[in-house]
């Protein structure tokens, strides 16, 4: 499976200076999340994201 978790999202259009989904996704990293920034350009916002661990096929 190829997917993945929205953790948190933010608008793009934030403060100068301010870089609150990179901020939220560092103390995601720090919890021991892989946590990570994408822009979502349909909705114009960065999103958190988490990706789902692709499962390991089966042994036949």
């Amino acid at each position: 499976m190829n997917g993945r978790v929205v953790l948190e999202r933010f608008p793009a259009g934030g403060p100068r200076g301010s870089w609150p989904a990179e901020e939220f996704a560092r103390a995601r990293r720090q919890e021991g999340q892989r946590a990570e920034v994408v822009m979502d350009l349909a909705s114009d916002a960065f999103l958190v994201i988490v990706r789902e661990a692709e499962e390991a096929p089966a042994a036949a």
